[in-house]
């Protein structure tokens, strides 16, 4: 059986709680990530995937819910050393590869200094040395080891950002909308990088992306999001091939195909989110449809769902 690195429970986030502006981001949402794997988590701008991904890594503080990595609840964290020690085990590439780069420092120093930090290398000499296999790794030639991000393209500034999320050899890595700014052969070069070094090195994988073509293709499971909640939860080949809830056949059906006589009849599944706007005392749940397959909806609905997988 799996190992279960990651265990998330009913994590909410609310920004401007209590106020006219309140909004509720996260809402209630709960899923495990094991070992290896790469787990998808796809939605629309705003969904709350992004902001997700943010308090597993505690780069944003949780209004609820419980966070359980290795077995440790991480929202209770507040030792310096604790959290050296969690930072190293856990790393994330971010959306943005220009903002996420100090441009006033050149590659040597925004990898080596992570080294330095946490201990890894002791002496510059094997700061140095460690620089440029990381380099090796990522695929940005060793001549470019004193330049600084202002002059690299947007995919090599993302690389360079793999290397130092690389650097402290991590063993869980969120990728947030890591292709975004990139073009698509770029983006293919990216994750076909990040999928030779998770089978070199086993890492695991929270891939947040809103191209469903290319978390299809690097994830084991994806979780389907839209404001705040996780609507469908299935192994990637089940979801495409069998989407149950309507707001996910939706999303598909939005995705280009890049067979050219498919995509000239492809047809838009527009989804009325009034449909799913439940009274009070419904009380809808994630519900396991199939094996492995979970949908948010009420009891009621379940059987009709069951109907269509079968």
């Amino acid at each position: 059986m799996a190992e279960e690195l990651l265990k998330i429970s009913h994590l909410c986030k609310t920004f401007n709680a209590k106020k006219k502006s309140e909004v509720k981001a996260v809402n209630d949402v709960s899923f495990s990530i094991y070992k290896g794997e790469t787990f998808g988590l796809v939605g629309e701008s705003g969904s709350g995937k992004s902001t997700t991904g943010r308090m597993i890594i505690k780069l944003e503080d949780l209004t609820g819910g419980d966070i359980l990595y290795k077995g440790q609840n991480i929202t209770k964290i507040k030792k310096k050393r604790d959290m050296m020690q969690f930072r190293r085990s856990m790393q994330m590439i971010f959306q943005d590869p220009f903002a996420s780069l100090n441009p006033r420092i050149p590659v040597n120093q925004i990898i080596g200094d992570a080294l330095k930090l946490h201990g890894i290398c002791k002496t510059k000499e094997d700061v140095h040395r460690r620089v440029l296999e990381l380099m090796d790794i990522v695929g940005i030639n060793r001549a470019y080891v004193n330049r600084y991000p202002t002059e690299f393209s947007g995919g090599q500034c993302q690389r360079i950002g793999i290397a130092r999320a690389l650097c402290v050899q991590p063993d869980f890595i969120i990728a947030d909308e890591c292709l975004a700014a990139l073009d698509v052969s770029i983006q293919a070069q990216i994750v076909n990088l990040l999928i030779r070094l998770q089978k070199e090195q086993g890492m695991t994988y929270l891939f947040i992306a809103h191209d469903l073509a290319m978390v299809k293709y690097i994830s084991d499971r994806i979780g389907v999001m839209k404001d705040g909640r996780i609507l469908e939860l299935a192994p990637a080949n089940e979801l495409y091939n069998h989407p149950l809830h309507p707001y996910t056949e939706s999303l598909l059906s939005a995705s280009p195909l890049t067979d050219l006589i498919a995509e000239r009849h492809r047809k838009r599944i527009d989804y009325d989110p009034a449909a799913h706007q439940y009274p009070e005392g419904a009380h809808p749940a994630l519900h396991e449809i199939g094996p492995g397959h979970f949908v948010y909806c009420t009891d009621e609905e379940v059987s009709g769902y069951a109907r269509r997988l079968a």
